[in-house]
């Protein structure tokens, strides 16, 4: 491997044997390429966490842009109850 840089670190003893028993078992061949895997796992996990923050905020700022009056609790319940009324009707659900 190329341009690699040897560090220590602490683990937990049950950290260890997960990633012993994955080198015993072939998974990996190495507790180095088990650690490499556990890297790019977390490098990809950091990514997407941040592209649905990015999605959140783009959705609240579409929000907050749009140039619709903002409409009001009592009309935003009655607009709600009307159309649960109308998703129970439409499952025969009257009674319910």
């Amino acid at each position: 491997m190329q341009n690699a840089e040897k560090i220590s670190i602490t683990m937990t003893p049950e950290m260890m044997q997960v990633i012993r028993a994955s080198v015993a078992s072939g998974e990996y061949a190495s507790t180095s390429e088990a650690m490499r895997d556990a890297v790019r796992i977390w490098q990809r996990d950091r990514q997407e966490h941040s592209e649905r923050l990015e999605a959140i905020r783009q959705r609240v700022k579409a929000s907050v842009d749009d140039p619709r009056p903002s409409v009001g609790a009592s009309e935003v319940k009655k607009r709600l109850q009307a159309l649960h009324a109308e998703t129970v009707k439409g499952h025969g659900r009257e009674g319910l």
